[in-house]
């Protein structure tokens, strides 16, 4: 769904689609707060939102994602501190 023109926040429903592999959201108006509910995406190789409009901080349940081979949040309005759970991903 990368390149298009979403507008929004990304819907915490995301997190409930457990067999996601791939979530590539890059280059759309996509606003709000990165949603700690993608963290329940254990099967999760490729989070791609970079270009958007996402704002807040980088929930600790990114340390969650330990599939993740792939993590693409530049261009954003993120602030604060790099989660230290971070370092759980492959």
């Amino acid at each position: 769904m990368s390149d298009n023109q979403l507008t929004g926040a990304i819907p915490p429903g995301l997190g409930n689609l457990s067999s996601l592999e791939v979530l590539a959201l890059e280059r759309n108006l996509l606003t709000g707060p990165f949603p700690a509910e993608l963290g329940n995406l254990s099967g999760l190789a490729f989070l791609g939102l970079s270009s958007n409009q996402l704002t807040g901080t980088i929930p600790a349940e990114i340390g969650n994602l330990t599939n993740l081979t792939d993590l693409l949040l530049d261009n954003n309005a993120l602030r604060g501190e790099i989660p230290t759970t971070i370092t759980n991903l492959v």
